[in-house]
């Protein structure tokens, strides 16, 4: 028997141009991809490990002292002088007591005067003469919440 071959054969090799535009197509999608990863050299972390410290770090006691519309002063919350009293001696022994605690730490003594609005401007110059007397030099102002 004799078999029959038509003369066209079909073309039915393999097809280049097709594989070629998806190669350019996954390139370009890696190319574009490419620029959008950062680099783990770019994050500016320091992981946790046995590091040396230079010196001792200093830590700082804040000392606030808040003046009352009515003139009462108080000191880290603690009531201290009445508004009648002028001289304020537990005042003045509690912050020589903790001028002396600052110097024999070698940390400076920082105290912050916190005034009501409405608080008499006399009543913070006695303060401030207090804080001259315990020889405390690191001071700031604020004014309370209104």
């Amino acid at each position: 028997m004799k078999r029959f071959i038509p003369e066209e054969l079909p073309m039915g090799g393999f097809q280049i141009a097709p594989m070629i535009d998806v190669v350019f197509v996954i390139m370009l999608f890696f190319m574009v991809m490419a620029g959008a990863v950062k680099v783990e050299n770019e994050y500016a972390t320091t992981l946790p490990g046995n590091a040396e410290a230079p010196g001792a770090t200093e830590f700082f006691d804040e000392i606030i002292i808040n003046i009352s519309e009515a003139g009462e002063v108080s000191l880290n919350d603690e009531p201290l002088a009445a508004p009648e009293n002028r001289d304020m001696q537990r005042l003045r022994g509690t912050l020589l007591r903790l001028k002396q605690n600052a110097d024999n730490a070698k940390t400076p003594a920082l105290v912050t005067i916190v005034s009501d609005p409405n608080a008499r401007y006399s009543r913070t110059v006695d303060v401030l003469d207090v804080l001259a007397q315990a020889k405390i030099e690191t001071v700031t102002f604020t004014v309370g919440e209104e």
